[in-house]
């Protein structure tokens, strides 16, 4: 629903993704809101933010791949893992940083493909199992391959990223760096659900016998999902490789596609908004929970410090089982109530 008196003259303003000035204007303030972080925050905070905007682009890509073609993905942190460690090749060659991502998002996606056709021939169950192959097959091969390739057990240096004499290195460089990406990355998530190829994926994922009466290939659609949803993994391993300066395979888990996977979950799984609440809640309440333990930690209470760090991915299990059970749409739907109920509450005017 919309305020009374919002009304439309053309099918392109009906369109938009910001229908009202008033959320124009919001949304105004929340990037200038972000580009003054750095005046008030120190180092860490800007660390953590600089890890959730990475995160958020994994899970976009997850969001285009589950949410919007529903083929599971269990997978997503390889294919992130992808990224990082072809960036770091790339940057070895003397590929600068803003050519080396978007390559290294390429060949993510391609890599992506080779799980995507077996992928795409079956689905639910065996569909998961299929992609937490992909994950467990990723480490192994690394290992296999020599180790000047890809750095095998010990892990690739990423060469500092720069543009012309200005080297990116500081926590605020690196703040401003990936939220401008994350940012034109929002805005191809937030609009492709508007495309050709976005109502392909929702009929795909809604019933893909009828869609394949209609004339879709099924199979090159379910393969492209995968593709796209890597593009954008593979964007978050390169902005990890130039954040963390050194590449190992190690840093790319199981553990941390299940977190993708669960922030998707308790954000809202066929939304882009519930990608972006997700990583928000589950980061903020990941990294309170550790700023509990440490606190405890420092104040002389060792063992019960310890027990927090220990329960808090007790804490966040517990949080996707509750989104699942009392709240299945995830955040998305309870902020679409509230924006509704902002927006007609009382004789609102545009």
């Amino acid at each position: 629903m919309l305020p009374t008196g919002v009304y439309f003259e053309s099918y392109s303003s009906e369109a938009r993704l910001l229908k009202t000035v008033r959320s124009r204007v919001w949304l105004g303030a929340l990037l200038v809101a972000l580009c003054c972080v750095p005046l008030v925050s120190g180092p860490y905070f800007l660390g953590v933010m600089t890890y959730m905007f990475i995160s958020l682009m994994a899970v976009y890509g997850l969001y285009i791949t589950v949410g919007m073609a529903g083929q599971i993905n269990i997978a997503q942190s390889a294919f992130v893992g992808v990224g990082a460690l072809m960036t770091a090749k790339f940057s070895e060659f003397g590929v600068p940083f803003w050519a080396a991502i978007p390559l290294a998002a390429l060949v993510t996606g391609l890599v992506s493909i080779i799980f995507a056709l077996p992928a795409a021939r079956v689905k639910g169950f065996y569909l998961a199992l299929t992609t937490l192959a992909a994950q467990i097959m990723f480490p192994t091969i690394i290992f296999a391959l020599p180790a000047n390739w890809l750095g095998g057990l010990v892990g690739m240096p990423v060469t500092s990223a720069s543009i012309g004499s200005f080297t990116i290195s500081s926590p605020v460089d690196f703040y401003f760096l990936t939220l401008a990406i994350v940012l034109a990355l929002s805005v191809l998530a937030f609009n492709l659900r508007r495309t050709r190829f976005g109502r392909a994926l929702i009929a795909v994922r809604d019933n893909d016998v009828v869609a394949e009466v209609m004339g879709m290939n099924v199979l090159k659609i379910k393969a492209l999902a995968f593709f796209t949803g890597s593009l954008f993994a593979g964007v978050a391993g390169g902005c990890t490789a130039y954040f963390l300066q050194f590449v190992t395979v190690e840093s790319f888990t199981l553990f941390a596609s299940v977190w993708y996977l669960g922030m998707l979950i308790v954000g809202g799984i066929h939304s882009p908004i519930g990608a972006v609440l997700g990583v928000v809640f589950i980061t903020f309440v990941q990294e309170g929970l550790h700023g509990v333990a440490t606190f405890a930690l420092q104040s002389g209470a060792g063992s019960g410090g310890g027990a927090i760090f220990a329960l808090t991915s007790i804490v966040l299990g517990g949080l996707i089982l509750l989104a699942l059970i009392f709240e299945p749409r995830g955040l998305a739907h309870r902020w679409s109530v509230l924006q509704t109920t902002f927006q007609l509450w009382p004789f609102p005017r545009n």
